[in-house]
């Protein structure tokens, strides 16, 4: 195993060279001027040839992606060109608050969509069948802000009559008339590490709205993956056959269904958590969850290539360690798969 994910690990690097160039490549070969955007509609032709020049934006473009680059060995992600803020901290200080949305929405998913799409596909045709062919179909058309929106007015502002279901926070991450200590900008985990109880509870208490707006569209994917799934494998000889010899249904389930249905699972969940960081940015507009939603838009607005390269970047590397994770729990889930 120890060298199925060394393996795994090299090939990282590769991938992670070919994207910094394609990301490189693609956000210079957007519309729009740098200079022109951070300077406004006052800026002059001397204006725009200073800040150019500041910044690098004159230069041949190999000479640009090695500076670049350079500086990314170096542990350097650049400055914002419109707050002058260090890319790195700001990371540090806001992308927590999406991965740890992204976990709870993922989490939601996963407990919830297994089980629902594995009873489904033992009830196939069945009320229960059709109920979670049902949800599912609604949670991949009804879209994520519409969603977190009637989410908040049900659950967090309240509707006439039904006042009562008007129980968790609309907005943020955490009360602010708490004292909480945050060490790792986790919220949760920083509760539980100077065992803040109430702080970490509250922070719980205030993922669950948007952990279930973004986690609507995996959790359906995860339930018709895993009925689809759980329903080819339930028609194979092998398993026929051990309900002939009469064994256990818990062995049978376990064994000789759940663990080659949850191969194509495990790569569907693998594959939902670069859904789940796009995601977050419209569900944290919706409940001012401080993450990296905001930051990125304004970015984007004004072209700053350092805060777009440092993020993209980020998040480029969250997804292939998860996918890492994936491959290492092919190896887990089917031996095989480690030498393949």
């Amino acid at each position: 195993m120890a060298r199925f994910i060394i393996r795994r690990l090299l090939l990282l690097v590769p991938v992670l060279f070919g994207l910094s160039v394609l990301l490189f490549l693609w956000l210079r070969a957007l519309p729009g001027d740098p200079a022109r955007a951070l300077l406004g509609d006052k800026a002059t032709p001397e204006s725009i040839a200073r800040v150019n020049e500041q910044y690098g934006f004159d230069e041949p473009l190999l000479q640009q992606y090695l500076r670049y680059t350079g500086s990314l060995l170096r542990g350097d992600f650049g400055a914002s060109a419109i707050s002058g803020e260090p890319v790195l901290p700001t990371f540090l200080d806001r992308f927590p608050a999406t991965i740890e949305l992204a976990a709870a929405a993922l989490l939601f998913a996963v407990v919830v969509g297994i089980p629902l799409g594995y009873l489904a596909a033992r009830r196939n045709g069945g009320a229960l069948d059709l109920l979670a062919v049902g949800t599912s179909l609604a949670g991949v058309t009804i879209p994520v802000f519409v969603l977190a929106y009637l989410l908040k007015l049900v659950f967090a502002v309240g509707l006439p009559g039904l006042d009562f279901l008007a129980v968790l926070p609309a907005s943020g991450r955490q009360d602010v008339r708490i004292d909480a200590t945050h060490i790792t900008n986790f919220y949760v985990l920083d509760g539980l590490l100077t065992r803040e109880w109430d702080a970490a509870w509250n922070a719980v208490v205030h993922l669950v709205l948007p952990a279930i707006a973004l986690g609507s569209i995996p959790l359906a994917i995860v339930v018709r993956m895993t009925r689809a799934s759980v329903l080819e494998v339930l028609h194979e000889d092998y398993v026929r056959t051990a309900n002939a010899k009469g064994l256990a249904r818990g062995l049978i389930t376990r064994r000789h269904v759940l663990r080659p249905a949850m191969l194509p699972v495990t790569t569907t969940i693998g594959l939902q958590t670069g859904a789940l960081l796009a995601g977050a940015v419209l569900t944290e507009t919706v409940f001012a969850f401080n993450g990296i939603g905001s930051y990125l838009f304004d970015a984007i607005s004004s072209l700053d290539y350092a805060v777009l390269q440092g993020f993209i970047l980020f998040i480029a590397l969250t997804f292939a360690l998860v996918n890492l994770v994936v491959d290492v729990l092919y190896g887990v889930i089917d031996p095989r798969m480690r030498t393949s």
